[in-house]
């Protein structure tokens, strides 16, 4: 297979042990805060992305940003752990911070902001707990709670950790089967992204849920295919530069989306990977910052509402100080566990 151009390949560029990852996550994280502001504040219009794109906002390409990165990092993390090890690494990361901000919600949020006299009678204050804790699948509503609002929803947030780690489970499962070989990953990925392709076009429009699980599966398996062939791509900044030409040629046209998804995958892995980028190490608020940006947006629209940009700025900060929180006293405990349970562990992972 021949290379993107000439460069450092991915492999090379993560050999160096220096990449963006962090920061690009954590910018992302914000990037939701913002997307959702319109959706929160019940105004009308969108963010600058959704008027240059047309089919997505701030928050949702920052979600597809998200799974490129996923597919490509934890393809790495299964490569160096053992299957035990690596459903190990997967749980202490995403769980303990998970039920903790669940838990906020349901059991300080909820009780202090309830209009509803029967809250802790509810089976929804106790479904809500349990189905989303648990990452089987997503509650959004608790009783009483936010009722006045534009947007109900506790935290809109949530529905894509579901789909994260049903995707990890599939991508063990597929090394497990040997598949993360390049001579058998490529068509693997080939025929499945061609039964994706077919299955929106004979489906369409897909239901919203069915379109996002579509979506991050797509960025996901292709996040790993460029790890499994980060010996052959190459990082330059003339694909990139390629790939916005095309997407700026095909806006508004359907070739847009197959344009916008070949620059998200190679951009985002570009934008990791090439530019000497100011480098975040040690703490990394961007899983806290993204847990915590909705509810604390809906406390900002209850306590002082106001436009998407006052909402955008206040949430931030109110979501920074609990991310900052959830890193300090339940995620990095928790990777620091990791390290020492699972043998190549990573904190950036």
């Amino acid at each position: 297979m021949t290379t993107i151009s000439a460069g450092p390949t991915l492999g090379d560029a993560w050999a160096t042990g220096r990449n963006n990852f962090n920061l690009i996550r954590l910018v992302a994280a914000w990037l939701v805060i913002h997307g959702h502001a319109w959706a929160i504040t019940g105004s009308a219009g969108g963010d600058l992305v959704a008027t240059l794109t047309g089919i997505k906002f701030a928050g949702a390409l920052a979600v597809d940003m998200f799974f490129v990165i996923s597919g490509f990092l934890i393809a790495a993390s299964l490569e160096r752990n053992s299957a035990g090890g690596y459903l190990v690494a997967r749980a202490l990361r995403i769980l303990p911070a998970l039920v903790a901000c669940v838990g906020l919600s349901v059991l300080v949020l909820g009780p202090v902001l309830t209009t509803a006299p029967g809250y802790w009678r509810s089976p929804l204050t106790w479904d809500y707990l349990w189905v989303n804790a648990s990452l089987w699948s997503n509650r959004y509503f608790l009783p009483g709670v936010f009722e006045g609002l534009p947007n109900a929803a506790i935290n809109g947030s949530l529905w894509t950790l579901p789909v994260e780690a049903r995707l990890y489970l599939a991508l063990l499962g597929a090394s497990l089967l040997g598949m993360l070989a390049p001579r058998r990953y490529v068509p693997a990925w080939a025929l499945a992204m061609g039964a994706a392709c077919a299955f929106v076009l004979l489906r369409r429009p897909l239901p919203e849920h069915l379109a996002n699980y579509t979506w991050c599966t797509a960025f996901f398996i292709t996040g790993t295919l460029l790890w499994v062939l980060r010996d052959r791509v190459r990082l330059s900044p003339w694909p990139l530069l390629g790939l916005l030409a095309l997407a700026a040629a095909t806006r508004g046209t359907p070739a847009f989306v197959p344009a916008y998804f070949l620059l998200a995958c190679y951009g985002t892995l570009w934008l990791g990977l090439a530019p000497a980028l100011p480098r975040i190490r040690e703490t990394d608020l961007s899983y806290g910052l993204y847990l915590y940006g909705w509810p604390a947006a809906q406390l900002v629209q209850s306590v002082a509402p106001g436009g998407p940009w006052h909402n955008t700025l206040w949430a931030t900060l109110l979501a920074g100080g609990l991310a900052a929180i959830s890193w300090f006293a339940i995620e990095r405990p928790a990777l620091r566990l990791k390290r020492r349970l699972v043998a190549g562990g990573s904190a950036a992972t």
